[in-house]
């Protein structure tokens, strides 16, 4: 099992930033992808951005490029996603989540473990 714990969401005005954390337990961290997921009210889950078990290969949503960067350090067994340039669509619940495959996997349901999600509101 993998415990996952998500933490830095809030309230931000268009434009502005914020980095969400995911703090992990249980199993050796470095064994697992790391994916962050959001949803917004009425919308189904989104993939938002992979990254490999080392750190060295992300892939991230085209809603999402250029202005958020997902990362890792094995060392705290936590994974980071810096939000820049954030705009009223951004708005969701985002979730982080681990699977044990070697694939920066961009479907929900290829996940085997989820936090409990950090609500993002983005003002404009």
């Amino acid at each position: 099992q993998v415990q996952l714990v998500e933490s830095g969401g809030g309230l931000v005005q268009a434009g502005g930033s914020l980095r969400l954390s995911c703090a992990a337990s249980g199993r050796t961290f470095s064994n697992y992808v790391m994916g962050w997921f959001r949803q917004a009210p009425g919308k189904e889950r989104e993939f938002v951005a992979a990254i490999s078990r080392e750190g060295g290969s992300t892939n991230h949503a085209d809603s999402v490029k250029g202005r958020f960067t997902i990362s890792r350090d094995n060392a705290k067994n936590t994974v980071y996603l810096q939000m820049n340039s954030l705009n009223p669509e951004d708005t969701a619940v985002y979730y982080c989540a681990a699977h044990h495959t070697i694939e920066l996997l961009t479907t929900p349901s290829g996940y085997d473990y989820w936090g409990q999600g950090t609500q993002v509101t983005v003002s404009s």
